[in-house]
């Protein structure tokens, strides 16, 4: 543990994380940087999505990060299941601009959201650090 902040890259920061953070996918290469998708959960237990930008040469120093998730609970299937009120970024993929992020939803389902690439990497930079 002494170590820790030596090796962390990410802390919780905004109150929609302020009990936990964890990765998701495994970053994606953009011509911006590396694109993170990871999870947060506040102190209501209620999963949500965000994102950062790494450093393309040095992915241990963020760039860019969005005070805001990405993607929350709002559908009843992300509301009620086994876990309630939690999406939890699993997977992403990226055809043309659109980048598809695949999600637990409420530990019961999967689910997919969509967005462009671009507009992502967009709104990042108006978060540059």
């Amino acid at each position: 543990m002494e170590n820790l902040d030596k090796h962390s890259i990410l802390t919780r920061k905004e109150r929609w994380e302020a009990l936990k953070i964890g990765a998701g996918p495994p970053p994606l290469r953009t011509a911006a940087g590396w694109l993170l998708i990871y999870h947060g959960v506040d102190k209501k237990r209620i999963y949500r999505a965000g994102a950062v930008l790494l450093d393309e040469k040095d992915p241990a120093r963020i760039i860019a990060r969005l005070p805001y998730p990405i993607l929350e609970p709002e559908k009843e299937y992300e509301k009620s299941g086994d876990v309630d009120m939690v999406v939890f970024p699993e997977g992403i993929a990226v055809f043309d601009d659109e980048l598809q992020i695949y999600y637990g939803a409420a530990d019961k389902v999967i689910g997919m959201a969509a967005t462009r690439l671009s507009a992502l990497i967009e709104e990042l930079w108006r978060y540059k650090l």
